[in-house]
């Protein structure tokens, strides 16, 4: 038996275990809190980056099974890291699970047909390679059922899911690395042919999903951080998902290649978008700064002592005051013509008062 048919499923399963663990019913009824801004993202999601992918592996000329593979990657759902990554650069979290969790559950459907339709495309009309009913409710095994389960346990120990939530999504993350390690090791042979051929396209697929995921929900006026959220949700995919049905139920490590090279430029490419964002956004509120005060504008320079500022009089018209320093001359009036008053100190003594 192949270790990889049972392994990489089981890990899957894990993964999604952990994925239901942080889900609860209140998650998939926020879509209808924020309408406009999961059905922008679902749509960039499902509909506009497969036909993005779709013209880039025939822009670059990928060999066909290659091309599923990429294909396969696209139609893949959100990972969790996706909620990571919005966390860290000030997406809306609560909107990335919802959107994980329900394209989890309709990547049920949507993955099948992009993928037989890619098959058939690239591949021809005769090709075993392909999510026959059976292959298909095997993916469903792998990806709702757990999810489902974990739910499940999330409802009833609410306790002990959290405990666990740690514990699993390191878990999630030791198990991507080694199902990428795997699929190089067992590729190994003509591993920097395929990156030679799967990176470029994988570069190219990550920069326009990362764009597209953020600046057609600003287009859509989606407010900054619901954007956000969608750029990383549409940028970073479940890989383990797509090496899983390549190398698990279709038998096929070249077609898990296109996998591996997403999965591990994703991270890069995400941090990259982040940064970005981030900085854009400080530029953005610092050309918002506020006017310096008009009392500060109106500071003249004091008399005698220069670069520093003498305070300006509340009502105009009216004399300053008269220095405490005799034989320093007295501001000149606001009327021209009055004399200045005297200082006592400054008349003879025969003619103080």
């Amino acid at each position: 038996m192949d270790l990889a048919a049972v392994a990489l499923p089981v890990a899957l399963a894990v993964i999604m275990l952990g994925l239901g663990l942080g889900l609860t019913p209140a998650d998939f009824r926020r879509v209808l809190a924020h309408p406009k801004a999961t059905l922008v993202a679902l749509g960039c999601q499902v509909v506009l980056l497969p036909a993005v992918c779709f013209g880039l592996v025939n822009a670059f000329g990928l060999p066909p099974v290659l091309a599923v593979g990429m294909m396969l990657v696209v139609a893949s759902p959100g990972g969790t890291a996706a909620n990571l990554f919005s966390h860290l650069y000030g997406g809306d979290v609560a909107l990335n699970v919802t959107l994980t969790a329900v394209n989890s559950v309709i990547s049920v459907v949507t993955l099948p047909l992009v993928f037989n339709l890619s098959a058939r495309h690239f591949l021809g009309e005769g090709t075993e390679l392909g999510l026959q009913f059976a292959k298909t409710l095997q993916v469903f095994a792998v990806v709702l059922v757990p999810v489902v389960v974990g739910m499940c346990v999330r409802a009833r120990a609410g306790a002990f899911a959290r405990r666990m939530d740690r514990p699993v999504k390191i878990a999630s993350v030791v198990i991507l690395v080694a199902i990428i390690l795997g699929a190089a090791l067992q590729e190994r042979a003509n591993l920097l042919d395929y990156l030679r051929s799967t990176g470029p396209v994988a570069v190219a697929l990550l920069v326009l999903s990362l764009a597209v995921g953020y600046w057609v929900p600003r287009l859509c006026r989606v407010e900054r951080g619901q954007a956000i959220a969608s750029c990383m949700e549409i940028g970073l995919h479940n890989t383990t998902l797509a090496i899983t049905i390549a190398m698990g139920i279709l038998r096929n490590t070249e077609m898990a290649v296109p996998g591996a090279t997403y999965g591990v430029l994703m991270f890069f490419a995400a941090a990259v978008a982040g940064l970005l964002l981030r900085r854009a956004a400080r530029t953005s509120d610092a050309g918002g700064a506020a006017p310096v005060p008009d009392d500060a504008a109106k500071a003249a320079p004091a008399p005698g002592h220069p670069g520093k500022a003498a305070p300006v009089p509340d009502h105009p018209g009216k004399a300053a005051p008269v220095p405490d320093h005799p034989g320093k001359a007295a501001p000149a009036p606001d009327h021209p013509g009055k004399a200045a008053p005297v200082p006592d100190h400054a008349l003879p003594e025969s003619e103080r008062p």
